[in-house]
């Protein structure tokens, strides 16, 4: 065999220039000391940057979420608590496609496959909600199906034992747990707590590797204990809604206030929301109308004119008022009674709701006076009840008032105010003439409750005893007697603003009143909007929830009968001026 001899080459045995290997030589001691150079800037003067983008890429901040804290009534019952509601997630490019499984992941959501496929079509995204908060049953039953790409966040959502009864109180939380209506976001602070927080590092499949550095735990957050007693909320809102339904009204309120300390006891409207249904959360069902809606308080205001000048000394309860003909012309306007009352006393005045009488009770009063008692008294004025969207009124500056402007005041056109301001106003004639600081929390027991002055009182005690004339046979009220208690209120009636003028057959209707009368411990208002089955005057259609909200609260507060006589109703016509 013929041996090779490589050194024979050709190519072997020409010469290569010197510089050649020395170029190669360099260029490779170059590549090395790029290399070592780029390790010296990633390691030591860029090392900073590369961790912070390393963090971005695969270190995580979990939130840890707080439980929100729980809202009590004043006797310890739940209102409001958080329970844990997994929210599901996912990777739609890692999501195993397999329908038979997708339809049961749907069929537990919910949702068509359709809809879940819609909601995984985009895979060039890392993470997508697929449903939020579900019940804890169902988020195991996903979790057994063991579908890859769909993942679950620990989270909580609010329940609501006493629902639609308690919902404008109560209020509601958004879907992130935060306060949007009613108590929930008055005491938002109190009740979010604080989140806390745990730094991790992730694979791309959003997986936890490793924990990185403390984690910060969430601080809960505190339970608010309110003044509401969830058994007199229950009964108001059901009479309430018992009597919207048979009126045929578009909506009604109640207000409940404890005359002794200013502790709201109950606060309903109807129509209401279910709290725990999001799909029934719209806005006008959600809007706390006791509160936020103002309107022209007709003749719940004669009360406040009588004392005002009582106050100043410039009538007195047997003051003589001469009301004939029912009708008074006064510039180019004429004020008119439903009947010609001839001459009433100025208890008569109220017991009959004379809006004659009440403007020439005014007429003896100047302009200031009506209105620093007004504002004394908290219209014109946002309450301050730590309540959203609660709703100031109009009470116009006394300076720009005109005769006739003073005259209607007097019986309550011209001005506007929620039922809340109404039925507050009404504590200082139950508070022996001071107006108590009203509160959504549950107070002290024993501690003595002051208030700021507005009459003096006997004023209060001469006005409780026309309110209980109001509501006796021969007055606008009667039917809000009560078996057991003395009762005294004011029936109102009023026709609803049209633009610049009046709704010729749109009313609403109200009851504001107190009891038992010698001490009365609650303040109670009622109104009916647009009744329309035929009656519409406070006194027939408010005053009757009143009698039997008065009479069950009073009964739960444990608060002795004063009268062990039965209600007396007489066929006298119960008609308010309007």
């Amino acid at each position: 065999m013929r041996q090779v001899r490589y050194t024979t080459s050709p190519l072997l045995a020409s010469k290569t220039p010197v510089w050649r290997s020395k170029f190669v030589v360099a260029m490779l001691a170059l590549a090395f000391l790029a290399l070592i150079g780029r390790a010296a800037y990633v390691q030591v003067w860029g090392k900073d940057f590369f961790q912070r983008q390393g963090e971005v890429r695969f270190a995580r901040t979990l939130e840890l979420p707080a439980s929100r804290g729980r809202i009590f009534d004043r006797n310890g019952l739940l209102l409001a608590s958080s329970v844990v509601a997994p929210s599901i997630w996912a990777i739609p490019e890692d999501v195993d496609r397999d329908p038979a499984k997708l339809q049961q992941l749907g069929k537990l959501l919910g949702m068509s496959t359709k809809e879940l496929n819609h909601k995984l079509a985009d895979q060039s995204k890392t993470f997508v909600w697929i449903k939020r908060q579900v019940d804890a049953p169902v988020a195991q039953q996903i979790a057994d199906l063991k579908i890859p790409g769909i993942y679950q966040r620990k989270e909580y959502k609010r329940r609501y034992p006493e629902g639609q009864a308690a919902a404008h109180v109560v209020g509601v939380t958004n879907v992130e747990n935060q306060g949007l209506e009613g108590a929930e976001l008055s005491f938002e602070n109190l009740l979010a707590g604080k989140p806390g927080s745990r730094r991790v590092l992730k694979d791309r499949l959003g997986r936890v590797v490793e924990a990185v550095g403390d984690e910060v735990p969430p601080v809960d957050g505190a339970d608010v204990q309110l003044s509401i007693d969830s058994k007199i909320q229950f009964f108001a809102y059901q009479k309430l809604r018992d009597a919207v339904t048979t009126h045929k009204a578009k909506s009604g309120s109640v207000v409940v206030i404890d005359g002794q300390t200013g502790e709201v006891l109950a606060l309903a409207n109807y129509p209401s929301y279910e709290p725990d249904d999001r799909r029934s959360l719209t806005g006008a069902r959600m809007r706390n109308i006791a509160v936020t809606d103002v309107f022209e308080p007709g003749s719940t205001m004669k009360p406040i004119t009588v004392a005002t000048a009582l106050n100043a000394g410039k009538v007195t309860p047997r003051t003589v008022i001469n009301t004939a003909p029912g009708t008074y012309q006064l510039d180019r306007f004429t004020i008119r009674d439903t009947h010609n009352y001839g001459k009433l006393t100025v208890e008569g005045v109220v017991q009959k709701s004379s809006n004659i009488g009440a403007l020439k009770i005014a007429q003896r009063l100047t302009a200031e006076q009506m209105w620093g008692v007004f504002t004394e008294l908290g219209y014109g004025q946002r309450p301050e009840l730590k309540f959203p969207g609660a709703a100031a009124g109009r009470v116009r500056p006394w300076k720009s008032w005109r005769p006739v402007e003073q005259a209607t005041m007097s019986y309550g056109y011209g001005l506007s105010a929620s039922l809340f301001q109404m039925v507050h106003s009404y504590t200082a004639f139950a508070h022996d003439g001071r107006v108590v600081p009203a509160t959504l929390l549950k107070q002290t027991e024993g501690v003595a409750v002051d208030g700021a002055p507005v009459f003096s009182a006997k004023t209060a005690q001469a006005i409780r005893k026309m309110l209980q004339m109001a509501a006796s046979p021969g007055g606008t009220g009667q039917r809000a007697q009560t078996v057991g208690y003395s009762v005294g209120g004011k029936s109102g009636t009023a026709r609803k603003q049209v633009g610049k003028g009046y709704a010729s057959d749109k009313y609403r209707a109200w009851f504001t009143g107190l009891a038992p009368i010698e001490t009365p411990r609650v303040v109670v208002g009622v109104m009916i909007d647009e009744p329309s089955k035929g009656q519409y005057y406070g006194g027939l259609v408010a005053a009757p929830v009143f009698s039997e909200v008065v009479q069950q609260t009073l009964r739960i507060m444990g608060v002795q009968p004063d009268m062990s006589v039965k209600p007396e109703i007489v066929s006298e016509q119960v008609q308010e001026s309007l």
